[in-house]
């Protein structure tokens, strides 16, 4: 109790705090938003309120949080995607994310796999390769154009130097549909939404995008294993504010945020829904974003990646 008083004391005055998700209801992001905050809430002793504002690949919501008032009653999910990839392929951004933010801090990491559906003929990576080469424009699919999976298909292009089709779904779901009825071979997606699938034996991973095996896959390489070498993509999350939050406000929410991601049930309910959560400092969120900003920018000039 002794920790969470400075909290109360410092967010204003105990009104309701608007926690800002950029996609729509339903999905893991919500689901995360919706655990952390409960338990801001009861750190913070006041409301935290989720509001779900789909679009643009998360910029709708984002710059909702970036026009706000800077006293901590507005907050955002931010994301790979709305806070280091999407000034670089979006021809038209209503907000900076390198200059209209405050950095909360990190909520943990999601997992993208590389996955097969039954109409492409290929058990792994070497043999996906192997395929591609001898049927240049091979289509895969996404849940979206500038999404951390069409970054993931771009950078395997890249660096295979392979001739790839992506083709752009409007959210998983459908993607995974075209796949399960042999119209799409090949998909990079959230690893929560096609997982059910891959247990069942109806999809095949091949890999998994990021610099580690997923516990839910532990015998999944990554691409890096499966010979990629340099693949990394790890999607992550943030919460930010707009800028200009003064530094006592910063503090109580970052504490608040902390102490959440510390609890074992909320690290088991995100677990459980293939999230990794991870906690940090307002300064190490901000550092990745910015270092972010700068890698993806490269990966996708390089991959002519745009999206409307």
């Amino acid at each position: 109790m002794g920790a969470a008083r400075p909290a109360r004391a410092a967010v204003a005055g105990g009104r309701p705090i608007r926690f800002v998700v950029p996609y729509a209801a339903g999905g893991t992001t919500d689901l995360v938003a919706r655990v952390v905050g409960q338990r801001m809430a009861e750190t913070l002793g006041q409301p935290v309120v989720i509001e779900n504002r789909p679009g643009a690949g998360g910029n709708v919501g984002m710059d909702a949080v970036a026009k706000a008032a800077p006293d901590g009653l507005t907050l955002g999910l931010g994301a790979i995607s709305t806070n280091a990839l999407n000034p670089h392929v979006y021809k038209s951004m209503a907000f900076d994310p390198r200059k209209d933010f405050t950095a909360v801090g990190l909520l943990g990491y999601s997992t993208i796999v590389l996955e097969a559906g039954p109409a492409l003929p290929v058990r792994n990576v070497a043999e996906l390769l192997a395929w591609a080469r001898k049927n240049p424009g091979l289509s895969f699919g996404t849940a979206g154009a500038g999404t951390s999976m069409h970054l993931a298909g771009a950078l395997f292009a890249q660096l295979t130097q392979t001739e790839l089709n992506h083709v752009a779904y409007k959210g998983s779901v459908p993607g995974i549909n075209d796949l399960l009825g042999g119209h799409l071979p090949l998909m990079f997606d959230n690893l929560p939404a096609s997982l059910p699938h891959i247990q069942a034996g109806r999809l095949r991973a091949l890999a998994v995008a990021g610099k580690a095996r997923s516990p839910s896959l532990p015998d999944v390489p990554t691409l890096a294993e499966a010979g990629i070498a340099g693949y990394e993509v790890d999607p992550w999350f943030g919460v930010y504010a707009p800028a200009g939050l003064p530094a006592t406000t910063l503090q109580a929410l970052s504490q608040a945020l902390v102490e959440a991601l510390g609890q074992a049930a909320v690290r088991d309910k995100l677990q459980q829904a293939g999230f990794l959560p991870r906690s940090s400092s307002p300064e190490a969120l901000a550092a990745l974003s910015a270092s972010e900003y700068e890698r993806l920018g490269r990966i996708a000039r390089a991959a002519h990646m745009s999206a409307e």
